[in-house]
Formats: C-alpha cells, structure tokens, sequence
C-alpha cells in the first residue's frame, strides 16, 4: 500500500524544500476517515492514524527528521520549531502545538504540517535563510491575517524578506464557487478591507454571497511583498473533488482531514 499526496513546486525553490498535501488515496480508514487521514485530532481510531502516518512518511523521496502537525483553533497562533523546541519532551511539545495554526521551523529534516478539510493551507519557503512555514487558514485565520502574522514571525526569526527570499504555495482547498457564506461573513472581509470585488461575488440564483479564500490569501502575500511569479496556487476544491480530498461541508466534522506540509531538505 502507497499513500499517495500531490507534491507541490514552489517557484525558485527548486529542489531545496520538498512540499506536499494529502489526498484520500493509498491509506487506511472507513467511513468519512476513509483513507489516509493522518490527523489525531478528529476521533479517527489512533492506530489507523499511526499506521497512516507511516504509510505516509514511507512514501516520501526523503523520510523526514519529525513530522509536526498541531491542534488547530482557527486563529494567529504560531509555533517555532528549533533545536531547543525538539529537545524537550513529548508531552511539553505536545502542549505547546495546543491552539496553534502555523509552524515555522529552520531545522532541516523537521517537517512541518497543518490539516485541512476545505480551509486553505499556505505553505511557506525562504530560500535564502533556509526557513519554511506550513499555515492553516480558514475563513477566520484568513480574516485575522494569519499569512501576513506568520511573514512577520519569519522576518523576525530568520530576517526573511518576503520580496527577495520567498515562495509560496496555496494548497488544495475550498474553491469560491463551493464557499457560500452569510452575508455576516462578507461584512466582516469588506469591514476588514479586503477588495471584495477581487475576492467575493453573489449567487445571482441564490443571492448568497461567496468568498474566494484562495484569492483572498493570495492578495495578502502580495501585500506582504511577494512577487506574484512566486505564488503558485493548486486551484484544486476539496468540495467538489470530496472523493480525492477530504472535505467537511462534504462528510461532515467528524471525518478525516488532508495534511500539507513542507520541509527543508
């Protein structure tokens, strides 16, 4: 058995970051958690989550270091992954991965994750300074910038500057035509200041708004300073392709969740 992931380029990184996102193909698991969910957090059986961590991590060109995912809330939180983070014991690393939706790490070998089902997973790569980033953003992290939270965080961390170091890649995740919202929801991107001609439309059939979390993440690495030739974007729904990508509008909140995740080689 294989576990089978899209392996994504991120411009002008070569072959120095390897980058991935799951699909539902290759692993083990029923039901919504059929196949290959490798997240602890959503009430699959552990063992069929270990055993698909390790089909997973079997099947990658290079087997990582540690692979790190953390529990997820939707928001800024950030965790930095270093020597001195892996050095302490399981249980306080696990603590500190509580509440978090970005990773940053400059460890080689340490791979870095976020799991989704229909939120956008945005990962990072400063060529340069040998940092990466995995992201998790929903509609509520992307409201509250968590790309441009996790661009400053590398600035900081490793001196990264968006225009000259990075790449980026905007994983498989919801499209615009799939993510209907309440109006609620659009007043607070345009409260926010998104340019919601760029970003939102209504259902002429329906007249609910939609939201194009892809787009509306593209624009805010933009604005943080990254050339558009250095953002590659999947263009992949899990919505609509529910059968290659878990999707939880699709099967529910109770079911398996995509993994992306990027590491410096």
């Amino acid at each position: 058995m294989t576990a089978r992931f899209l392996e994504h380029v991120l411009p002008g990184a070569g072959d120095k970051v390897f980058a991935f996102s799951t699909t539902r193909h290759g692993g083990c698991g029923s039901g919504a958690y059929a196949t290959l969910n490798c997240t602890p957090y959503v009430g699959d059986d552990p063992a069929t989550v270990e055993r698909n961590l390790d089909l997973l991590l079997g099947s990658f060109p290079q087997r990582p270091r540690q692979l790190l995912m953390p529990q997820q809330t939707h928001g800024i939180g950030l965790a930095h992954v270093d020597e001195a983070f892996l050095a302490l014991p399981s249980d306080m690393r696990h603590g500190l991965l509580q509440g978090i939706d970005a990773l940053v790490t400059g460890v080689p070998g340490v791979c870095v994750a976020v799991s989704t089902a229909d939120c956008i997973p945005v990962l990072l790569a400063d060529v340069t300074h040998g940092a990466v980033a995995a992201v998790h953003a929903g509609w509520r992290g992307t409201l509250a910038g968590v790309v441009p939270h996790t661009l400053q965080a590398m600035t900081r961390l490793y001196g990264t500057r968006p225009a000259e170091d990075l790449a980026a890649c905007i994983g498989p995740g919801i499209s615009a035509a799939a993510f209907e919202v309440g109006q609620e929801v659009a007043d607070l991107f345009a409260g926010a200041g998104f340019p919601m001609a760029d970003i939102a439309y209504t259902d002429a059939s329906t007249g609910k708004p939609h939201i194009d979390l892809p787009a509306a993440n593209r624009l805010q690495l933009l604005g943080s300073g990254l050339p558009p030739e250095r953002i590659c974007i999947s263009g992949l729904c899990t919505y609509t392709r529910c059968d290659d990508f878990f999707s939880a509008r699709r099967l529910g909140i109770k079911s398996g969740r995509m993994l992306s995740g990027i590491m410096w080689r």
